[in-house]
């Protein structure tokens, strides 16, 4: 994460310099300062989107695929830390048969992983 804030302070830092450039040259009617403004805002949106709504979205879809991959039998962990194996699912639900034989129903979006036997 270190890197990604250096990158980041690093593209700030430049864009102020590219901003304070564009004013220093600015005509009578100031239209490179809005030029440079809207490419500021659209360096900004591309730096938000790949670094914290594409990663999210790639979770989000690898874990869906997850979720919706579970069948009876398989062994899983939850968000909560709890092993346990699937005993019945439903549409929003799952049962687990925890170590000692008890039973637990949990939301299917709680399961985190998928244990190999």
């Amino acid at each position: 994460m270190g890197r990604v804030t250096v990158f980041v302070a690093g593209l700030i830092t430049s864009l102020i310099g590219f901003s304070a450039f564009g004013q220093t040259s600015t005509t009578a009617t100031g239209g490179s300062s809005v030029i440079s403004l809207v490419v500021i805002l659209a360096v900004f949106g591309a730096v938000f989107y790949f670094m914290l709504i594409r990663p999210q979205r790639k979770r989000q879809s690898k874990h869906n695929e997850l979720v919706s991959g579970l069948k009876r039998g398989d062994s899983v962990v939850t968000a909560g830390g709890i092993y346990g194996e699937i005993d019945s699912i439903s549409d929003t639900s799952i049962v687990l048969t925890l170590e000692d034989g008890g039973k637990i129903r949990l939301a299917k979006s709680s399961i985190v992983d998928k244990r190999t036997k």
